[in-house]
């Protein structure tokens, strides 16, 4: 019988975070566990390395070894799909090399850290890491966080050039670019919701997946507001069900959209006891009336967390 793992572009695949003991090293052993926990309650991917991982503080050897321990901890369960970012293009597919040898079942490729040129440049680099892998690749369109915006027309010609390209995670904040680009290719690319707070605007447009922050605290309500979502573009008992779930999780979801997102998803994991806030530095810990309103809005949202009962989806 064939070991290979079979997997789609689709589903609730967590940007995971990176843990580090107070030393400010990464916390492997916890990260293994953390993993097991979140595809044990539905994740159906794992990407690490990638923003909302601290990517741009890891060292490539660090890279390295997150990659080999999520591998080992549910590779042979769901896909690990790296973020691939760095200063430069060469290391960028020097990791993407790597992380296909050892055993990444896909690529999550971002623009090139620091440097914000050009379109071409850009344009240039991101074809470069795909060219340097045989994985089947995710290109992350997040124009605030990397300067860059990739436009539907020009993801629909990559699509045409380039046959590794299998999915877009778009962070654009527009609901629309989802219409957008799911008009060029069809069902070409698998489209993910790259923000938790339009998650459900995404899905109804045509998202098939979602890479999520606030999962890492909540995975249970995370699956279950996506599953539901899905669902209720046909059934409309999901799609109330879906709108439930999303009224309570709309003031945690949009922790996620700030650009101390990094601080505060690391915040609400400590307040549900899954895992801590320790960031490396430059980032602290949130502090002030940023930390105070994040706890309320945790807090409040603890109190009347619902009671779910499955999602939208009939056997």
């Amino acid at each position: 019988m064939s070991s290979e793992l079979k997997w789609d572009w689709a589903g609730v695949m967590p940007a995971i975070t990176t843990p580090f003991d107070e030393t400010g090293e990464v916390d492997y052993a916890f990260l293994s566990e953390h993993a097991v926990w979140l595809v044990d309650n539905g994740a159906t991917g794992i990407i690490p390395c990638g923003s909302l991982g601290e990517g741009a503080t890891l060292s490539f050897e660090e890279k390295q070894r997150v990659i080999d321990t999520l591998v080992r901890a549910v590779g042979h369960r769901v896909p690990v799909i790296p973020g691939i970012a760095a200063a430069s293009t060469q290391e960028a597919g020097r990791l993407a090399a790597t992380a296909s040898v050892m055993g990444a079942k896909g690529l999550m490729v971002l623009p090139p850290y620091i440097h914000k040129g050009p379109f071409h440049e850009m344009e240039s680099h991101v074809e470069a890491v795909m060219a340097a892998t045989d994985l089947p690749c995710m290109l992350y369109n997040n124009p605030a966080a990397y300067g860059v915006d990739f436009p539907p027309g020009w993801i629909a010609d990559l699509a045409d050039r380039q046959e590794r390209l299998k999915a877009v995670k778009d962070s654009s904040g527009d609901a629309r670019r989802i219409t957008a680009v799911k008009s060029l290719v069809g069902d070409r690319l698998a489209l993910f919701a790259g923000l938790d707070d339009m998650v459900v605007e995404a899905v109804r447009q045509g998202a098939v997946g979602w890479v999520a922050g606030l999962v890492h605290a909540f995975p249970e309500e995370s699956v279950s507001l996506f599953d539901n979502a899905l669902h209720g573009i046909h059934d409309p008992v999901a799609a109330m069900k879906a709108d439930e779930i999303y009224r309570w999780f709309l003031p945690m979801l949009r922790l996620d959209c700030v650009p101390e997102f990094v601080q505060l998803i690391k915040l609400v994991q400590q307040e549900v006891n899954r895992g801590s806030e320790m960031v490396r530095s430059p980032r602290m810990p949130a502090i002030g009336s940023l930390r105070e309103s994040a706890l309320s809005i945790i807090r409040a949202a603890m109190e009347c967390r619902p009671e779910l009962q499955g999602s939208g989806e009939t056997s």
